[in-house]
């Protein structure tokens, strides 16, 4: 058994996909079960499994891939707004452990909502926030 995800294996060749951009360290191709005409997801080449284990100069070529492909997305489609959005974990819903970022054209009958209507949203009392404000900033 083999420890690629089928990413990798899209990326080496072994698994067809509707490519859409490439450079020598991202991949973008639609995906195969899209949510909208255009979705596409946008990879790197490499197998990290979270955002957060990319080395920066990664990350930062990733988002912009990101920028570049959703540009080129919306023009295809005729779409004038895209999500964006990356499923860091599985608690999150990632269910390739590969780092993907998810490029979802919407149009004006879209049924998409903003991201504060997924989740019931938390009462966290202003020492909380300050405090795990101050966490945050002396984790970095």
């Amino acid at each position: 058994m083999s420890d690629e995800t089928i990413f990798t294996q899209i990326v080496a060749g072994e698994i067809p996909s509707y490519t859409v951009y490439e450079d020598e360290t991202t991949y973008a191709f639609l995906d195969a079960h899209p949510l909208a005409p255009g979705h596409t997801l946008v990879i790197p080449k490499e197998p990290y499994e979270r955002v957060n284990d990319m080395p920066p100069e990664l990350a930062g070529h990733v988002f912009q891939t990101v920028s570049k492909v959703t540009e080129a997305v919306e023009h295809a489609v005729d779409a004038p707004a895209t999500t964006i959005a990356f499923n860091n974990g599985e608690e999150a819903g990632q269910e390739v452990p590969h780092v993907h970022c998810h490029i979802i054209p919407q149009f004006s009958d879209s049924t998409a909502k903003p991201i504060h209507t997924l989740f019931p949203g938390a009462d966290i009392a202003d020492e909380e926030m300050e405090a795990i404000a101050e966490k945050i900033r002396s984790s970095q």
